[in-house]
């Protein structure tokens, strides 16, 4: 005959396991202190915000698809800083017209500098671990092969 207490403690040892693993996994924050954008960045990010930008492009893949993903914009444009500062208030086809000032366009620019250095979008080599952890290539992984 099935006795349900019996099976009691093991399924209490697995519900407390099953919460220690989840609040180690989510509450961790040693995979994020890599990535920290400078104060004119986020100044630049905030214009990003201000002016719905992301209605129309994509950083990493989220967002519009009306303009192009401006995730590593930067290294696409052979690090022409003064190419995308002419780009933010240019207007071009269904792009709307900008009137950053100068310090604006600085700080836009500074933003997509620092994700620019965060890594490669489409990262094509991402690999899969055993464990399931994704493993992406950086940037700085591949300038020093």
């Amino acid at each position: 005959m099935f006795s349900p207490r019996k099976y009691l403690p093991v399924l209490l040892l697995l519900l407390l396991l099953f919460t220690a693993y989840n609040y180690t996994l989510y509450t961790n924050q040693s995979d994020y202190g890599r990535i920290r954008l400078s104060e004119k960045a986020l100044q630049g990010e905030k214009h990003w915000r201000e002016n719905n930008c992301n209605a129309c492009h994509q950083l990493y893949g989220l967002g519009g698809y009306l303009g192009p993903d401006l995730t590593n914009v930067y290294s696409f444009r052979k690090k022409d800083g003064n190419y995308l500062k002419a780009m933010f208030n240019s207007g071009v086809k269904a792009m709307p017209r900008f009137d950053f000032n100068e310090t604006e366009k600085e700080e836009l620019l500074q933003f997509f500098i620092e994700v620019d250095q965060t890594g490669i979008y489409p990262n094509t080599k991402a690999t899969i671990n055993p464990d399931g952890w994704v493993k992406i290539q950086y940037k700085k992984e591949i300038y020093e092969h």
